[in-house]
Parts: C-alpha cells; structure tokens; sequence
C-alpha cells in the first residue's frame, strides 16, 4: 500500500497513529506529497479527485481517501483494535467526526491567512470558524470526559490530533481555558509514544 501524506497534516497524523499502534507500518510507503487548494499535485489529483491528503492506495481496490474513511479500513485491516463494537462505537464515532469538524474550521483559519490575499480577508469569518472550535472543545470538556478517560480508541486519537493542531496552529488563541478537565486529559494523553512520535515539524 502506498499513503499519499504530508508530515504537518493532522488528518494524515491519526492515521499514522492507527498504523503503529495495529502494527501495520511496515505495510505502508510513505509519499511525501504537497498540496494545495490553489496547488493540487499531480501524482495526488491521478489518485484522489478532491487532491487531498490522505489518501491510501491498495492493490486490491480504488484509493481510498478521507481520514476516517482511511483508518477504518486499516483497523479492520489491523484486526479491529481502534472501532470498538457495540453501543460504544457510535460514541467513537461521534468523537472523531467532532474532532474532524474542529480541524475542518482550524484549518480554514490557517488559508484565510496564508492563501487568501490580505485584502480580501475576513477577520469576522475567522472569529466564525474559532467559534465553531471552542463549542466543539467546550462540548468534548462537559460530555465526553467519562469516554475520553476510557479505553484506547479512535475517538480519542482523534481529539488529541485535533487538540494537539490547535496548539501548533494556534496557539495564542488557547482552547483551554475554560476547559479544565479536557486539558488535563490531553496532558497526559500527548505524552503517549505514538504522540512523541507523530509530532509534526515546524513549518
């Protein structure tokens, strides 16, 4: 298989997770890829229409692309490890796509200010997405502590990755104060070896 990625994303982040913990990471070569709205890669565009990162190619199908598209496939690959069955695994689920949705506004925040021309920026449309972010974490500090503090799954690795982008990206905008409990989860979470590991470059 081949895993179409870039080492900043933190889409492409909850997937390498998932690989070293089912031990699947020598299955996997790794293509560096960069791309863009505005900048799509070729070798990227031949294998995912939307040329976004992840995108996983098997021998036995189409590419696959979408994070949490991607890490089902490999944890049913992997053995089933990270998708717990049961009433749980909706609240799994729910997890990640709310940690998904508060990347999908972080990230919208980043290429207002790096891709959109200066005068065309909306500052208020900025605020909207944060606004989207702190409900979202406000949510994950009140309702999902009892889950979070539970058994290793695919909802928490998500929200890490997602917690952990807003400290790369931004930081001065700081998710936790308000949210007491949902940091001191993270604190201890973020010093996992699959975190250490998986800690993007400066860039």
């Amino acid at each position: 298989m081949k895993l179409f990625y870039a080492a900043t994303s933190p889409y492409v982040r909850k997937v390498m997770i998932l690989l070293e913990e089912t031990g699947q990471l020598d299955a996997v070569e790794l293509i560096n890829t960069a791309t863009t709205p505005l900048a799509a890669d070729a070798a990227l565009l031949a294998k995912n229409p939307l040329a976004k990162v992840p995108a996983l190619e098997r021998p036995d199908g189409p590419t696959l692309y979408d994070s949490r598209v991607i890490t089902a496939y490999l944890d049913a690959r992997g053995g089933d490890k990270l998708y717990p069955q049961g009433s749980r695994r909706w609240d799994t689920l729910t997890l990640e796509a709310t940690a998904d949705g508060i990347l999908d506004a972080a990230i919208l925040m980043v290429y207002e200010t790096r891709i959109r021309p200066e005068d065309k920026r909306m500052p208020e449309w900025v605020d909207g997405q944060w606004d989207k972010v702190s409900r979202a974490v406000a949510a994950l500090n009140t309702r999902w502590m009892s889950h979070l503090n539970g058994p290793l799954d695919m909802g928490q690795i998500s929200v890490a990755c997602a917690l952990a982008y807003l400290d790369f990206r931004h930081d001065t905008r700081d998710w936790r104060k308000g949210n007491d409990g949902l940091a001191t989860w993270f604190a201890a979470f973020e010093s996992r070896p699959f975190m250490k590991s998986t800690v993007p470059p400066a860039a």
